[in-house]
């Protein structure tokens, strides 16, 4: 994107701001979540630690990508965290978690577009992703990975917002439905805000990222009432980071009608 450019937009909770124009896989009873092949692991082992997280750190260093207040996941990396981010930035979004929660493995929650890419989907498949399920059998065999991880205390990783809005600088409306996944773990969140600014000497906008937490669901609650409040907590932190934004490369203006 072009600094300056304009995007007109209807709904911030729906409306997909780029199309990759990618067949998106069907993620049935036949995906296979986690794989068991030991040459499957060692290889993913082999790509994703030595080779993709030392590019991933020298990417951040490069664009001075700086993450703030990252030290405190530290101390949950023995009991495993779900991670809330907004989701504006397609490469950070997907490499800064790796920095982040070093040493520990991040899982991301992804669209199924992100697995459906022409050879960069295996990769992504390897490096974390997990795609959401369009079936009952594929719900299980989700839900089956995600206890897996939870109980290795791997970090989990969700875009609540779900489209991706390249440089926004605000945080879109989203719904509690996410939040389910904290409590039937009884897990702690944080958030993991991306924020944007000025440079001196380029266009581009400076990348700031605000680690912050941990928030914990209300169990004097019932279910629906404690997601309702653990989102609306995550919400209200995330707003309140974004708003150490003060630089908007691209200008994202709702359209009014008449």
């Amino acid at each position: 994107m072009k600094p300056g450019e304009i995007i007109y937009y209807e709904d911030e909770l729906n409306d997909e701001i780029i199309d990759f124009h990618i067949k998106k896989k069907k993620i049935d009873g036949d995906y296979k979540y986690l794989h068991k092949n030991l040459f499957y692991r060692l290889w993913s082992f082999v790509t994703y630690r030595l080779i993709a997280t030392p590019i991933v750190w020298f990417y951040l260093k490069f664009h001075h990508v700086k993450i703030i207040n990252k030290k405190i996941l530290k101390s949950y990396k023995k009991t495993g965290y779900f991670i809330y981010g907004n989701h504006t930035n397609q490469l950070i979004d997907g490499f800064s978690p790796t920095i982040t929660c070093f040493p520990k493995k991040p899982y991301i929650i992804v669209n199924p577009d992100n697995i459906s890419m022409p050879f960069w989907g295996h990769f992504t498949r390897m490096w974390g992703a997990l795609p959401l399920p369009d079936t009952i059998q594929a719900t299980k065999n989700f839900s089956k990975a995600l206890d897996e991880l939870i109980s290795k205390n791997h970090p989990i990783l969700i875009y609540p917002e779900a489209h991706l809005w390249p440089y926004y600088t605000k945080i879109r409306p989203f719904t509690s439905k996410s939040f389910k996944y904290p409590i039937k773990y009884d897990k702690p969140v944080f958030t993991f805000t991306t924020t944007y600014h000025k440079r001196k000497f380029s266009k581009k906008p400076r990348i700031e990222i605000y680690v912050d937490g941990p928030f914990y669901p209300d169990k004097s609650l019932e279910m629906k009432a404690r997601q309702e409040k653990l989102r609306n907590e995550v919400y209200e932190n995330l707003v309140k980071h974004a708003q150490c934004s003060d630089y908007e490369y691209v200008m994202y203006i709702k359209k009014e009608h008449k």
